[in-house]
């Protein structure tokens, strides 16, 4: 079953959040994933929501987005986002 990790950012520092791109996005390509949005265009349907930046990756299965998020290869990336932005991320399958 598909696995997509939701990612609502605030990005603190721009200049130091470029990096963390650069480094994030072949690891999650090297995990099986696959961005599906990138920090497009948000609106808000209902409720208070008013998130910075979305992300939504796609991966095979749960197992390979939680494998991906803690690699080797994704760890610096995932130091550089915490020290750049506030980040709520999650796991959710779908089909």
């Amino acid at each position: 079953m598909a696995a997509y990790v939701i990612v609502d950012i605030d990005i603190t520092d721009p200049l130091r959040y470029e990096e963390y791109r650069k480094l994030a996005g072949p690891t999650v390509m090297a995990h099986g994933g696959k961005y599906v949005a990138r920090g497009g265009k948000v609106t808000t349907l209902e409720g208070d929501w008013r998130p910075g930046r979305i992300v939504v990756l796609e991966f095979p299965t749960a197992e390979k987005a939680k494998a991906w998020w803690d690699s080797a290869d994704y760890r610096k990336a995932r130091g550089i986002r915490h020290d750049c932005a506030r980040s709520r991320m999650i796991i959710v399958e779908g089909t």
